[in-house]
């Protein structure tokens, strides 16, 4: 039945392969269940309702990608949109989390319609490659901030803004040991470095008395507080219409990178470059950003770390399968979930950041029309702790050096209509 379903034989790979490369896709990427959690409760969103969604939206986006569009990719709660959710739509804009999760789900149904109409290539195609960079760069830079934040390595000053923590304290000294396990161990290519420092942490943390040690596994939480919760009609606010194109647009860059990156290093990519299956990979991934919120969490995704599995032999969607079910196996890790401390997740938010980060290195520097608008969208992201911001200031500023430089022949016309969108927003709203 699995070599009928999936095509095993055809691809190259077996049952065995299959299953391992799930094993090691889910091992890469299972921090997840317990940094969104630890993410999203800043922004008031109950942590046990919100692990048992990220292991939900997890499971069902994976196993749609896999049964529907039979391709080896995972799923999950995308890392950076849950921080622009909590810290910027929660925190800084003062929105409630219910009224940001009907702007993932408004953000998802705009994905849906440009997957069914075939919009989504030619959008993603208009966007500027150094932009691209720079926004995947940029959200690295923002999860840094956000880690050494709960670590306690950085802390506000009146006359710097930013400061060293202080290195006394045993949850800064364990975040930094953390970090340093995480780096070590995937430098000797140990599968589940993440998740593996996470725990290591955590273990280190109880043993010292500074965590409360409740169990590790038990019957999953109720997932009721957050279950079909989105505020439709609230996301609808004129305020909220840069949050709901500062997730599509993230989604798209990421999600569509992650796509055609995973499948080009598996060799699953056409004589011509192409995916194929193409759209019903991206109405995959469009229904799993719909049925993440409505389960109760921020944007879910495609995972970079599904190269993981590939890299092991994953060629089919049974790999994402078996990513689900272990994914399912995971709600009954709620206990151990609800007593990782910040400072145990934070060296996950940092190492993250350092993959995010290496996109730069891809920019042309010798042109400043392209390398200085990446840098304008790439610090912009921490120093004003917005997403959006520095999407909006890299477009704008694209679009007006390209003009004055007399590059105008380099704009695209979807280029200049997002920048032009932009500064209307900052003028008018």
């Amino acid at each position: 039945m699995l070599e009928r379903y999936f095509q095993l034989s055809a691809h190259g790979t077996t049952a065995r392969t299959e299953l391992m490369a799930g094993i090691t896709t889910f091992l890469t990427m299972a921090y997840i269940i317990f940094v969104n959690p630890d993410i999203l409760s800043a922004a008031g969103m109950p942590r046990e309702a919100v692990f048992v969604s990220t292991c939900l939206a997890a499971a069902l986006g994976s196993a749609i990608m896999g049964l529907y569009a039979n391709y080896p990719i995972a799923l999950a709660p995308a890392m950076g949109l849950n921080a622009y959710f909590a810290f910027t739509v929660g925190g800084g804009m003062h929105f409630p989390w219910q009224t940001a999760l009907g702007a993932v789900f408004i953000s998802g149904c705009l994905f849906v319609l440009i997957s069914l109409f075939r919009l989504r290539e030619a959008i993603v195609n208009a966007i500027p490659r150094s932009l691209k960079y720079a926004i995947s760069a940029g959200i690295g830079l923002f999860l840094a901030i956000i880690g050494l934040k709960n670590a306690g390595l950085i802390t506000a000053h009146p006359a710097t803004l930013l400061t060293l923590g202080d290195l006394h304290q045993p949850g800064a000294l364990l975040a930094i040991g953390g970090f340093i396990l995480i780096l070590a161990l995937e430098q000797r290519r140990v599968p589940g470095a993440i998740i593996i420092s996470i725990l290591a942490v955590t273990a280190t943390s109880m043993l010292l008395g500074l965590t409360p040690f409740n169990g590790i596994v038990a019957m999953p939480p109720s997932i009721a507080p957050t279950f079909l919760q989105m505020d439709l009609e609230g996301a609808f606010h004129a305020g909220l219409l840069t949050v709901v194109m500062t997730f599509f647009l993230v989604e798209l860059f990421d999600a569509s990178g992650t796509l055609i990156g995973v499948c080009h290093r598996a060799g699953l990519l056409d004589a011509e470059g192409r995916l194929p299956r193409l759209k019903k990979a991206l109405l995959a991934d469009s229904g799993a950003i719909l049925a993440g919120a409505a389960l109760g969490t921020s944007s879910t995704t495609a995972y970079i770390e599904s190269a993981a599995g590939t890299s092991v032999g994953g060629r089919t969607g049974l790999t994402a399968v078996v990513v689900a079910l272990l994914f399912l196996a995971a709600l009954f890790l709620a206990p151990l979930a609800g007593v990782v401390p910040a400072y145990a997740t934070a060296p996950a938010l940092c190492y993250v950041a350092v993959l995010m980060v290496r996109g730069l290195a891809e920019i042309d520097w010798d042109d400043l029309t392209e390398s200085a608008p990446a840098v304008v969208t790439a610090i912009t992201m921490p120093f004003t702790f917005s997403i959006a911001h520095g999407i909006a200031f890299g477009f704008i500023t694209y679009a007006a050096l390209k003009l004055l430089s007399g590059r105008q022949g380099d704009l695209k016309p979807m280029v200049v209509v997002i920048a032009l969108a932009f500064v209307l927003k900052f003028a008018l709203l």
